[in-house]
């Protein structure tokens, strides 16, 4: 899987003024690039960034958006990167996002919203919630973890173990009846 990115927005351009060129310009390249994923069979990841906090340039922004070009793109192997932290800046109602666009999602990442740190971290995202909401989905794949760590990283994990703990798993997340 590789993330393909979908650029910015010119420097002084209005957004809505390059929108239908830019859109263009990204489906076109998107099917270029699927078919040389396709070759060595890979899949392409688009990921909308929020543009409020993060990027105010960056193309891409909802899932919403995101999921309109892959559908015009219609290439099988590109899938959406659903990043929850962009996607609650920019729309919230994770819950709905997770499963509405659920059959699009070729990877998750995650951050505590707003400050961009480790789940367990104050803020506004429940994630023992969202990780059963993809558990009871049938989400499958991995989870990364986009964020800045308080401390150093195996601090940063801390809210891993516990969150296994909490479900009855061990260290790797696996059965304590598997052993």
């Amino acid at each position: 899987r590789i993330h393909v990115m979908a650029g910015r927005v010119p420097l002084g351009a209005d957004r809505a003024a390059v929108a239908g060129e830019m859109e263009t310009t990204f489906i076109e390249n998107l099917r270029y690039a699927a078919d040389l994923l396709a070759q060595e069979d890979m899949i392409g990841l688009v990921e909308p960034i929020n543009n409020r906090i993060t990027d105010p340039r960056y193309y891409l922004n909802t899932p919403h958006q995101a999921a309109a070009i892959l559908e015009k793109v219609g290439r099988p192997n590109l899938k959406l990167q659903l990043d929850l932290f962009h996607c609650q800046i920019m729309d919230g109602n994770l819950s709905h996002n997770l499963e509405t666009y659920f059959p699009l999602i070729g990877h998750i990442q995650i951050a505590q919203v707003p400050g961009r740190h480790e789940p367990d971290s104050p803020g506004e995202l429940n994630f023992p919630y969202l990780f059963e909401l993809l558990e009871s989905l049938g989400y499958t794949g991995y989870i990364g973890c986009e964020y800045a760590p308080k401390g150093d990283t195996l601090k940063g994990l801390g809210w891993l173990y516990s969150y296994w703990e909490s479900r009855g798993l061990q260290r790797g997340g696996t059965s304590k009846a598997d052993e």
